[in-house]
């Protein structure tokens, strides 16, 4: 910094002239290349011209340094108490050298010194203010100041026949005039000196602070510089990845497979877990500096991404000619910075992307792919990451809500109430408790009311709708696996969802097949993208001829309301899908204005608790498809309205409370001249009518849980053709029901009927002979039941029998061997039976017999006469992680 005065004009300018070249090395930072140049300053500040000095600020870095660098090069010539005395002498100076006339000519030339620098002085006041400077270093210069403007003063007074004074003051104006120049010249000069070694250290700090910025994961995309592939750092709170980082090292330090996904939904802490695993000392050992960390995201870039790479190792990058090329190029860098083993992070991988990641495979010893992703990769190892356990959930959430660890006034059910509505995922946990942070328990309160009346978590929460939007985003472009998606949320939070369920919805909605493998399939896809949980709780069910009434779903609450926020972007009137929850007898406004005009949803949910009445209000529903009702209360009263379904294929009734509910007007189901499938569970019925054998449209109709056995017994109608147009009855887990009803044998539509785990079960009619349409029989875990009719022997087109752990069952009909279609039959479990009719030898249509290895023995004296037959011996394999 130079102060130049010219002794013709007696002006001063004040220039910085700064060139610098900030040579900085990054090793181990992941956007910065070693020895590559990321500053070059060359500035020439007039300070007369400055007007904003915050332009030499950036703004995104106020922590390295910069404008303690720039205050350093003004402090010493500027402040508030400077600019005040200059503001004061300069006034004098004027008023002086127009009224003293004898020392007009000193006083004319410190006036225009005092002009030219008077900008400049402002400019520089401005800028300590703003930069909160010292004033210790203009101290002395500001008492000049002062004394100067005194002299100046006096100047004036001085009479002009005082020839004594005037060549004092005369002598005294100069000196003040030469100090003034000697102050620039001399002591600027030497903070001059001390201000650029101040500099250059800042220059250094700024250095290694970009250098810790690097190891911590900073990103500087925005001013251009070039990307690394350093581990980012890991948050400074962490809870619940003790257990996770263990297995997923284990899987990693396995010798077997190369590559594993490490895969949750958005805002489990995927990439967290994935930081702390690179972190690890035990990694760090083994794989030393060979980690890379690569953000993969939806649309790789795999140029970019292996040039990060070679400068990740300071290697000089080549010329990629194409993406080909430039795999090449990488497998040959591995096998260089080999034998050290090699983890390759990808991080956020996204479905369809998959693909990609294959290219980084190569055959190189020790080494090693980890992907995050919100989806799973069947040709992959997996490691999913569960959500956090209640502890862990509560202590990071008291984290978030309480940071000072002080104690809290809120009630500690109330806490709990509220980490309870995040479930365990560790995005929501902070998100939520940050916003809750130091508000009153009114706040508490009115934020869980407002979740209990059935508004969606993500209308308060943005942060939360922004991470995990890209799930359902990720499912554009494949519409039915999308739709399907937004239909689970018909379904209450915290409940399993039968797939049977699903697959009637789905089945009329869009057009899949009716044995439902259209459907399981979606299933598998929304679980692969961690969108659901399918559960088997017996993982041979899918072998057994289409039979899913042991499969279930899983949701989680924040994916439901992620439907649900998905759906209601639209008006009332206008919405595909209607999803109701009424809390007692609380109707949403909207539906009490709405009651006279239409609902155009083809899908209507409505749940309802204990305390709902059944005091239903009038609403138009013209092009409903689907209905779904969950209940909870003993006493149940179906709306009128739904009569007026015209175009209702789908009735979905489940209880999930305690005890059956009784449906008081059953007879209104008579009414749905077009319903195809029909679902209760958890239903008390009551009685059958007239109306409902009548109806014509009815396909299927199932009962799961049901007390049916009363109601079927005292059913003595006679209706000609009935339920013509039947094809499927379902009989699930119904407790009560002792004796198949006579009557349902003259369905002759009949092509399916399963009667299973009805343990009370001990006769099957005769007249079960009559079904003669009857292509399936599933009879499982019917345990009491003795016997199967004789009659069974004309079921001429049955194909599949499922008799498995039917274990009172000690005999098998004669007849049996007449069942010229059987090409299917499962008998796990039967151990009750000690040997077989002979006329089984004719079953020669027979080639798939599931059983276990205490009825195998029972075949082996036909296996000749049967020469399609194939044994499956099968284990008994139970899953009960759906209880959990």
């Amino acid at each position: 910094m130079v102060w130049c005065g010219c002794s013709n004009c007696g002006s001063f300018k004040l220039s910085l002239s700064l060139s610098l070249r900030i040579e900085l090395t990054a090793k181990n930072h992941r956007n910065f290349s070693t020895n590559h140049t990321v500053a070059s300053l060359s500035t020439s500040i007039n300070f007369s011209s400055l007007t904003n000095p915050q332009k030499f600020f950036n703004p995104n870095f106020p922590e390295l340094g910069f404008g303690k660098t720039l205050s350093m090069a003004g402090a010493f010539v500027g402040g508030a108490a400077l600019g005040a005395a200059f503001g004061e002498l300069l006034k004098v100076v004027e008023d002086v050298a127009i009224k003293a006339v004898y020392f007009k000519s000193i006083v004319k030339r410190i006036e225009s010194i005092l002009n030219q620098i008077t900008p400049t002085i402002e400019e520089i006041k401005n800028l300590n203010r703003v930069l909160d400077r010292s004033e210790k270093e203009t101290a002395m210069f500001t008492d000049q100041l002062r004394d100067a403007k005194k002299l100046v003063r006096s100047c004036a007074k001085v009479k002009w026949w005082n020839y004594c004074a005037k060549p004092c003051y005369s002598n005294r104006l100069l000196d003040f005039e030469e100090s003034l120049v000697r102050f620039f010249q001399i002591e600027v000069q030497a903070m001059q000196l001390r201000d650029g070694m101040k500099i250059l250290m800042q220059v250094n700090e700024v250095g290694s602070k970009l250098d810790r910025i690097g190891t911590m994961g900073g990103s500087f995309r925005q001013i251009g510089f070039v990307g690394r592939c350093g581990v980012p750092g890991v948050p400074e709170f962490v809870v619940g990845f003790d257990e996770p980082l263990r297995e997923l090292k284990m899987q990693i330090l396995n010798e077997g497979e190369q590559v594993v996904v490490l895969s949750a939904p958005g805002g489990c802490g995927k990439t967290t877990l994935a930081k702390m695993l690179c972190h690890d000392e035990e990694i760090e050992d083994m794989f030393k500096n060979n980690i890379f960390f690569v953000t993969f995201s939806k649309s790789p870039n795999l140029k970019v991404i292996i040039e990060k790479m070679f400068r990740h190792k300071d290697y000089p990058v080549p010329e990629f000619q194409t993406e080909e090329d430039a795999i090449n190029q990488l497998e040959s860098l591995l096998k260089r910075i080999g034998p050290t083993p090699i983890l390759l992070v990808l991080d956020d991988v996204w479905p369809g992307s998959e693909f990609l990641t294959e290219k980084f495979k190569f055959q190189i010893s020790k080494y090693k792919i980890l992907l995050t992703s919100r989806s799973v990769f069947p040709r992959f190892s997996t490691y999913k990451l569960k959500l956090l356990k209640d502890q862990d959930a509560m202590d990071l959430f008291c984290h978030s809500a309480f940071p000072q660890h002080g104690r809290s006034s809120i009630p500690k059910d109330l806490v709990s109430k509220i980490m309870r509505r995040c479930g365990g995922f560790p995005l929501a946990l902070k998100v939520v408790g940050r916003s809750l942070h130091g508000e009153p328990e009114v706040i508490w309160k009115n934020r869980l009311k407002a979740w209990s009346e059935a508004q969606s978590i993500l209308y308060s929460n943005n942060e939360l709708l922004i991470c995990l939007k890209p799930s359902l985003d990720a499912l554009d472009g494949m519409y039915k696996i999308k739709e399907c998606f937004l239909d689970l949320a018909s379904f209450p939070e915290d409940q399993r969802i039968p797939v049977t369920a699903l697959m009637d919805m789905w089945v009329e909605r869009y057009n899949l097949d009716e044995d439902g493998e259209d459907a399981i399939a979606i299933l598998h896809q929304l679980s692969n993208r961690n969108l659901v949980n399918l559960v088997l709780t017996r993982k041979d069910a899918s072998e057994t001829n289409g039979y899913y009434n042991e499969h279930f779903v899983m949701q989680h609450d924040l994916l439901r309301d992620l439907a649900i926020h998905q759906s209601d972007q639209n008006p009332i009137e206008h919405r595909k899908r209607l999803i109701v929850d009424i809390v007692a007898n609380d109707l949403p406004k909207w539906w009490i204005e709405q009651r006279e005009h239409p609902v155009h949803a083809r899908l209507v949910s409505i749940s309802t608790d204990e305390m709902f009445s059944s005091n239903w209000h009038n609403m138009q529903l013209p092009e409903v498809e689907v209905l779904v009702l969950n209940i909870q209360a003993r006493n149940y009263k179906l709306p009128q309205f739904m009569g007026k379904m015209d175009r209702l294929k789908v009735l979905i009734i489940t209880n999930y409370g305690f005890c059956s509910a009784e449906l008081s007007n059953s007879s209104l189901l008579g009414h749905l001249l077009n319903v195809r499938r029909i679902r209760f569970e958890h239903i008390s019925i009551l009685s059958i009518s007239k109306s409902m054998l009548q109806m014509k449209s009815l396909r299927k109709i199932s009962f799961v849980m049901c007390k049916i056995d009363e109601a079927f017994r005292n059913c003595t109608i006679q209706v000609p053709n009935m339920l013509p147009n039947l094809v499927e009855i379902v009989i699930d887990y119904c407790n009560d029901l002792v004796e198949f009803p006579a009557w349902i044998c003259n369905i002759v539509s009949l092509t399916k009927l399963s009667i299973t785990n009805c343990h009370e079960l001990i006769s099957l009619p005769e007249g079960l002979g009559n079904l003669e349409n009857l292509e399936v029989l599933r009879l499982h875990a019917c345990t009491k039941l003795l016997e199967l009719p004789e009659s069974i022997g004309s079921l001429q087109r049955l194909s599949f029998l499922d008799i498995s752990d039917c274990i009172s069952m000690s005999t098998l009909p004669g007849r049996m061997g007449e069942l010229c279609g059987l090409r299917k039959l499962h008998m796990r479990g039967c151990r009750g039976l000690s040997e077989l009719p002979y006329s089984v030898k004719d079953l020669k249509q027979l080639k798939d017999l599931i059983c276990d290895e205490e009825t195998a023995h029972l075949w082996e004296h036909y296996k000749i006469h049967l020469t399609n037959l194939k044994l499956n011996v099968l284990k008994e394999d139970v899953n009960l992680d759906w209880l959990t």
